[in-house]
């Protein structure tokens, strides 16, 4: 039974793909000198339109990533993905940081920041555009990001919206 266990752990390993977005280092003073401690920030995703972000604090490094891959896995979130771009543009908010999100054409790649650029590798999306705006803390970012794509809709959704056809909105 341990060894299936263990087999089912790492194959739940492979299945995710894991991006580091910041390791942020604090120092406390105690009597003794220093004390350190370790905070993480990580985006977990399936490639297929699931994906999660998570935050760790620990004493040590390796637990602390470990503790924010295991909150991320625990937020999942869908994000409706088509052709390796989103159905349509969209602006996240979160505290001072906003996010906007447009897709973008065959080809284009993911032009990005680092923090957005690792969100959408998570996820699968080959084709977006996006321009941070006001503060850049990569907390924030993540969150004003994930909020942008919590309101995005599907592309069913869009088209009846706009009373197309959905082969005329992809193509």
């Amino acid at each position: 039974m341990e060894r299936q266990n263990k087999f089912d752990r790492e194959k739940d390993q492979k299945e995710f793909v894991e991006k580091l977005v910041r390791l942020n280092r604090t120092a406390k003073t105690v009597k003794g000198g220093r004390r350190m401690s370790f905070s993480a920030l990580t985006v977990v995703g399936d490639g297929k339109g699931r994906v999660g972000y998570g935050f760790g604090k620990a004493n040590d490094v390796s637990e602390a990533i470990r503790k924010s891959i295991d909150r991320a896995k625990r937020n999942l979130v869908n994000v409706y993905v088509k052709n390796g771009t989103l159905p349509h543009e969209m602006l996240g908010k979160y505290k001072s940081s906003s996010i906007l999100l447009k897709p973008a054409c065959p080809g284009t790649g993911i032009i990005a920041g680092g923090t957005v650029r690792a969100i959408m590798d998570a996820i699968g999306a080959t084709d977006v555009i996006s321009k941070s705006l006001g503060s850049s803390s990569p907390v924030n970012v993540v969150r004003a990001t994930f909020d942008a794509l919590a309101h995005l809709m599907d592309a069913k959704k869009v088209a009846s919206n706009r009373g197309k056809a959905l082969q005329d909105m992809w193509g």
